[in-house]
């Protein structure tokens, strides 16, 4: 593996996702010992250099050497480009720049709601936080929804106890739980409803996927009610705990936790009315 040298890449340290991946850049030998720091820590030259504004958006790369940043997908490209360069060669292909660019910036502007980090307490400090992007956002919320829908689809179809499902039914009741849910933080600014809307839907998103082990397997061997309904509730008390975190996390109220199930109480005695 060759190591970049003199480049350090600026992560926020309040988002784990950040934190996850800029070490793995280290202790995969992409980047030297010191390839990465925190962004709070800049010091006064370094921000006379690095665009401010910028960066908290776009992960930024630093030459040590000649003072220059590179920022978002780009820096990315370059770190992992310089150990493999044939992928340095396709992503900087037009067509394939521009649908990274936009896939980059949809984890970056929701990379807050994707895996949520508690906010350093230190005052006087640089914040990393993400301009709110509203575009990106309910693009998420909406794939996010999707997911869920074509999930919950096949998987209703495997209980035979319940109603015939369709997926109408699903998208209602996947954005049912974003209508019931607001409906507790009217009080509150619509950033913060729309931020606890993300965190809502990754949950959801979170539960699918722990669903589809069971939709691919019962393909290919006819599961039994038990294992398919112990999943299930396996998959509910995960997502609850999970919920109950994010709350905690985001200083919202607990009783959100209560209406959560309260919601799915309701669109149980819905689907067997």
């Amino acid at each position: 593996m060759k190591t970049l040298e003199n480049q350090t890449l600026l992560y926020d340290e309040d988002c784990p996702l950040c934190s996850l991946y800029t070490t793995g850049f280290v202790k995969s030998g992409m980047l030297d010992e010191n390839g990465r720091k925190s962004y709070c820590q800049l010091s006064e030259e370094e921000q006379s250099f690095v665009d401010l504004k910028r960066a908290p958006n776009e992960i930024a790369l630093v030459d040590n050497k000649t003072k220059t940043v590179t920022y978002g997908i780009d820096s990315l490209i370059k770190v992992i480009g310089f150990s493999f360069p044939l992928i340095e060669k396709m992503a900087t292909i037009k067509p394939v720049h521009f649908i990274l660019t936009k896939m980059y910036s949809f984890v970056s502007y929701n990379r807050k709601v994707i895996i949520p980090g508690g906010n350093s307490k230190e005052e006087n400090k640089l914040r990393c936080t993400p301009d709110f992007n509203y575009k990106y956002r309910f693009i998420f919320i909406g794939f996010a929804v999707t997911i869920t829908t074509l999930v919950l689809f096949g998987f209703s179809n495997l209980i035979p106890n319940l109603p015939k499902t369709n997926i109408l039914r699903e998208f209602i009741l996947a954005i049912g739980q974003i209508i019931f849910q607001s409906l507790f933080l009217l009080k509150m600014d619509k950033k913060t409803i729309l931020n606890y809307a993300g965190n809502l839907m990754t949950i959801s998103l979170m539960g699918s996927l722990i669903l589809v082990p069971i939709l691919i397997l019962n393909q290919f061997v006819n599961l039994p009610q038990f294992l398919i309904l112990g999943w299930f509730g396996i998959t509910v008390f995960i997502m609850f705990a999970e919920h109950f975190r994010r709350v905690k996390v985001l200083n919202l109220p607990f009783y959100l936790c209560f209406t959560w199930v309260l919601y799915r109480i309701i669109a149980l005695v819905f689907i067997l009315d």
